[in-house]
């Protein structure tokens, strides 16, 4: 009797050391001490996984390229060729097990190998957003190994069977005069239809697509960049911390503890990361000196919008369109944005029903339009004609007044109000000159909130539009594509009526403009 009792005691007691050690172990992961070797791209510092910044962007180039359509062997490949940390043995199951790592999104799960294994949400610095890592998932299952085309369909991977929902194929044929043309088809349900029924849809949202690509460009990469990558502190410590580490090397191979081949190892790995730390640093300087800032996003576009009226010749001459892209750099836009396309059979033919971009393109668009700092473009009757007004939300009247001086530092442009009538769905614009161009609508008060079931009579809007006869002020009319004004004038009391002021201006194309 005694031994059984002691016997359950014991048991009893390993079982609560279990659970303490269970909650013990949740809570140290939760506060980013995870109980594992730091992979690619961290380190442990205090017990704790932090971003490694001297191969921070060895892990941020490995899912660029596996989005953009490399496979894992590709990458190894790449990288032995190139010797990236001075090895030579990158292998696919590498890539393979990078890409598919939940760290790197800021998440961990423990015991992924078991019946029932623990997921941790934002524990770790990510080093990529989960958007990012999510759509490398969805890549990964679509096409796990991507392989060298003659020809390049846009819609692969895209399109799906209307009938058994798989994802469809594609043929071409080419005739004599070297024209190629592009089918998708489903063996199984005998489909089979020409790439001209997705283009004539698809054809209506190319220019918007365009378009964002070059705001994504030239100005979300140098935002985020800025607001997210590491400090100018955080570098300079790294690579102070790897000098001493060239340090203790060398010292060690005076000691004798390192071979001369070991030593020129570990030497060429610690220079290779010192290069990439103090290039990185140079970059941060830069972004640095630029500030872009989400309302630099809605001047871009206006501003673009009036060169389209105002400098059309130039605007076409700078401008790339739908037309000027290769047939490859066509799928990568599609590749990168879309992620897939919705068919449905009416009849016998196939119709677009829907096109879904991605979550990680849409969310932020979304964002930036909700805060006021990007418009969007709608329909609209003016007169007896059908036409279309930029829109865009809400914003304060400061921040209103600073983009529309800003704006009349290169363009005279003018301001008026308008009532929109909720019931009919009418403005009334209490203007009426001839040869003028709206170039943006907005509310002046964020009516979202203010009436959320549209219980108002009316509501005010805040218009900006130029006349005819308005001329671009600045001397050099490469500084109407190339540059932004900058927020320099804030001696400048914003009024609605237009006044002369100096100029000031920032680079809008990142870096490399900025060090000609």
């Amino acid at each position: 009797m005694i031994s059984r009792l002691l016997m359950s005691v014991s048991q009893n007691e390993i079982e609560r050391t279990s659970e303490r050690t269970k909650v013990g172990l949740a809570g140290a992961i939760k506060c980013g001490h995870i109980p594992h070797v730091a992979p690619l791209g961290y380190k442990h510092e205090d017990k704790r996984l932090v971003i490694d910044y001297s191969t921070k962007d060895i892990v941020v180039r490995i899912f660029d390229l596996y989005y953009n359509g490399y496979s894992y062997q590709k990458i190894s490949n790449l990288f032995n060729a190139e010797k990236v940390l001075g090895r030579d043995n990158w292998r696919d199951s590498t890539i393979q097990t990078i890409l598919e790592n939940e760290i790197y999104k800021g998440d961990f799960v423990h015991g992924k190998r078991t019946k029932h294994p623990t997921y941790y949400e934002d524990v770790v610095e990510p080093i990529i957003s989960k958007e990012m890592w999510a759509d490398c998932q969805v890549q990964k299952k679509k096409n796990s190994r991507s392989f060298q085309r003659t020809l390049t369909y846009l819609y692969l991977q895209k399109l799906k069977c209307p009938k058994c929902n798989r994802i469809l194929g594609g043929k071409a044929t080419t005739k004599k005069n070297g024209k190629s043309y592009f089918y998708y088809y489903c063996n199984d349900c005998k489909i089979e239809f020409k790439e001209k029924v997705i283009n004539d849809y698809f054809n209506q949202f190319i220019s918007e697509l365009v378009e964002y690509d070059s705001v994504v460009n030239q100005f979300f990469l140098p935002m985020i960049k800025q607001k997210f990558d590491e400090p100018k502190e955080q570098l300079e410590k790294e690579i102070k911390e790897q000098n001493n580490k060239l340090e203790r090397i060398k010292k060690a191979y005076i000691n004798g503890v390192f071979e001369l081949k070991e030593y020129n190892e570990e030497k060429k790995i610690v220079e290779y990361a010192i290069t990439e730390l103090e290039s990185k640093l140079e970059t941060t300087d830069c972004t640095e000196e630029l500030r872009f800032t989400p309302k630099d996003i809605l001047l871009k576009r206006d501003i673009d919008f009036i060169n389209n009226i105002k400098l059309d010749k130039e605007y076409q001459e700078r401008t790339k369109t739908w037309k000027d892209y290769t047939r490859q750099e066509q799928a990568e836009l599609i590749m990168k944005y879309v992620d897939d396309i919705e068919l449905a059979l009416v009849g016998s033919e196939v119709v677009v029903t829907q096109i879904n971009f991605r979550d990680s393109i849409c969310k932020p668009c979304q964002e930036l339009y909700d805060n006021g700092y990007i418009d969007t473009t709608k329909p609209m009757i003016l007169g007896n004609v059908l036409g279309s007004v930029r829109f865009s939300n809400y914003l304060p009247e400061e921040e209103v007044g600073e983009i529309i001086m800003r704006l009349r530092q290169y363009y005279d442009v003018h301001y008026t109000e308008a009532i929109y009538y909720v019931d009919k769905q009418m403005f009334y614009f209490n203007f009426a000159e001839d040869n003028s161009a709206i170039v943006r609508v907005f509310p002046l008060e964020d009516y979202y909130k203010l009436d959320p079931d549209n219980k108002m009579e009316t509501y005010r809007f805040g218009i900006i539009y130029i006349n005819e006869e308005d001329k671009f002020q600045m001397q050099e009319i490469d500084t109407a594509f190339d540059y932004i004004p900058d927020e320099s004038n804030d001696s400048v009391i914003y009024t609605k009526e237009p006044i002369p002021i100096s100029v000031g201006v920032k680079p809008v194309r990142f870096c490399e403009e900025k060090a000609e």
